[in-house]
């Protein structure tokens, strides 16, 4: 039971967080956009956690 439940939060919360970035970007522009700033941020952010290492 508490295992369905988790699964359906998660579902949810995926489905809330999809509609809230897909709203945010108005032309396929914008979605190419939003895309490659998410893509940079997780590259500079992955290149200042091997720098520490």
């Amino acid at each position: 039971m508490k295992r369905t439940a988790t699964k359906l939060l998660a579902v949810a919360f995926l489905l809330g967080a999809g509609s809230v970035v897909l709203s945010a970007c108005n032309t396929v522009a914008g979605v190419g956009e939003d895309v490659s700033a998410v893509g940079k941020g997780v590259t500079k952010g992955a290149q200042k956690t091997k720098s520490k290492m």
